[in-house]
């Protein structure tokens, strides 16, 4: 009975050892499937992270070429806006300068004209007698200091016409190097921005 009972307990310490043995397994199978599992996750969220990176990397790059595309259609746009004020104070310049010759011809035709009149005075009191050569000698004298007097009208209006006319010039020249200088001051900006 004793031996029967040795050997029973020897059986179930050796199934106890099996049973053991086997849950020892299912418990590694189960440690390594999780690891597994765990690797796996961890795989994914690093695949996941470098992803949004160069998604991140992308639309810094793009956002970058965005600014530069725009600064470069800026720095065109206002360069034809520098040509279109050129255009214009040019256009503006050659106006005046018609309206000058058109009003020295008018006083040059005037001038004649006078001239003419003052013929046309002498040969009638030539043909007349001496108290109206005298009444013509007077009227010659005073149209010569009429005539002095607009000379020096016409000569006092011509003198201000040139000093306006380069003071004009002197404006479209400041003008146009304070737009050199805004354009030049931009690209500067420009360059600074593509370096930060």
């Amino acid at each position: 009975a004793n031996e029967w009972q040795k050997e029973h307990e020897s059986y179930e310490l050796k199934w106890a050892g099996e049973r053991d043995a086997e849950e020892y397994k299912k418990q590694l199978a189960r440690e390594r499937r999780e690891s597994l599992n765990l690797r796996n996750a961890e795989g994914r969220r690093i695949r996941d992270n470098e992803h949004e990176m160069k998604r991140n990397d992308m639309n810094k790059e793009h956002e970058s070429y965005e600014l530069k595309w725009a600064g470069e259609r800026d720095a065109e746009e206002y360069k034809k806006q520098l040509a279109r004020e050129r255009r214009e104070s040019l256009a503006l310049r050659n106006v005046e300068g018609v309206r000058i010759r058109d009003l020295e011809a008018q006083m040059k035709a005037n001038d004649f004209h006078n001239e003419h009149e003052s013929y046309e005075l002498k040969w009638a009191g030539e043909r007349d007698a001496d108290e109206y050569k005298k009444q013509l000698a007077r009227e010659r004298r005073e149209s010569f200091e009429l005539r002095n007097a607009e000379g020096r009208h016409a000569r006092d209006v011509e003198a201000t016409m040139k000093a306006n006319e380069w003071q004009k010039e002197h404006e479209s020249y400041e003008l146009k190097w304070a737009s050199e200088r805004d354009a030049e001051e931009y690209e500067k900006q420009l360059a600074r921005e593509r370096r930060e």
